[in-house]
């Protein structure tokens, strides 16, 4: 789905990510993770066409990403932000519509399937009691749920997940990780997200890689490369990993206040 060959990336004359060249696959659940500033959002920007000043190249399903329209580059790849930044105030069924707007044509308005498509998301993701409701009253939970339900209105193959669990409790980390392990698992869609959290990303991502200074240091299942090693030299910490006593995945635990 995605080929990144010899990719480098820099901003304002500082090079953020150095000759990188990677592979996502169509159905793969896959976390970027890595220390502040290490190129994890500049790879997504990068996939997305918004990161200038770089060489190499970026394939989207085997086409060049600079040959394709910004409309149909739409209906290949949506981006679940952090937050959305409104200039004006929508409701929750207006923002899931506009995932259509890559559909319509000039001056077309919403179909009656647009219009079922956006039904049916609502329900999926338990949003319809909130459909008239405006955003700026939606919990953090909630607002990352319509940032979802927006995505899979564009009906996409592929889904990036910007800094997926900012500013979101325990219990709604956990709702939006299940959540998006069952599109994954029923809709086969290639899902990366940018995450800090090493122990979700490792107990629900099949893949994980490790980024240190726009360089990819660990590539692979949470069972190959989650471990104290590999953590040393992303993030320059002394950390221990055990196994989860009900899943069996690799969690990490942090050293008590005495630990020498």
């Amino acid at each position: 789905m995605i080929k990144i060959k010899n990719i480098s990336l820099a901003y304002q004359n500082k090079r953020v990510i150095e000759d990188l060249s990677i592979d996502f696959h169509m159905g793969e659940f896959c976390a970027l993770l890595g220390p502040n500033g290490a190129g994890k959002s500049t790879l997504l920007k990068a996939i997305l066409g918004f990161q200038l000043e770089k060489t190499g190249k970026v394939y989207i399903s085997g086409k060049e990403l600079h040959d394709w329209s910004r409309q149909e580059l739409a209906k290949q790849i949506a981006i679940i932000p952090q937050d959305f930044q409104l200039q004006f105030d929508y409701t929750v069924e207006d923002l899931v519509l506009m995932g259509r707007f890559p559909y319509l044509g000039r001056w077309q308005n919403y179909t009656n399937m647009d219009l079922e498509i956006v039904k049916q998301i609502l329900m999926q993701l338990d949003l319809n009691p909130l459909k008239n409701k405006l955003y700026s009253h939606l919990s953090g939970g909630e607002r990352r749920r319509v940032s979802i339900a927006r995505a899979l209105a564009q009906e996409t193959q592929i889904l990036l997940m910007d800094e997926a669990f900012a500013n979101l409790d325990i219990n709604h980390q956990l709702e939006i990780m299940q959540l998006l392990s069952e599109i994954n698992r029923e809709h086969n869609k290639l899902i990366i997200l940018v995450s800090h959290n090493i122990n979700l990303a490792s107990e629900y991502c099949e893949r994980i890689v490790m980024l240190r200074e726009g360089k990819v240091i660990a590539d692979g299942t949470p069972e190959n490369i989650v471990n104290s090693k590999n953590l040393k030299e992303l993030y320059n910490a002394e950390l221990k990993i055990i196994k989860n006593p009900v899943s069996g995945k690799p969690n990490l635990i942090y050293p008590g206040k005495n630990a020498n």
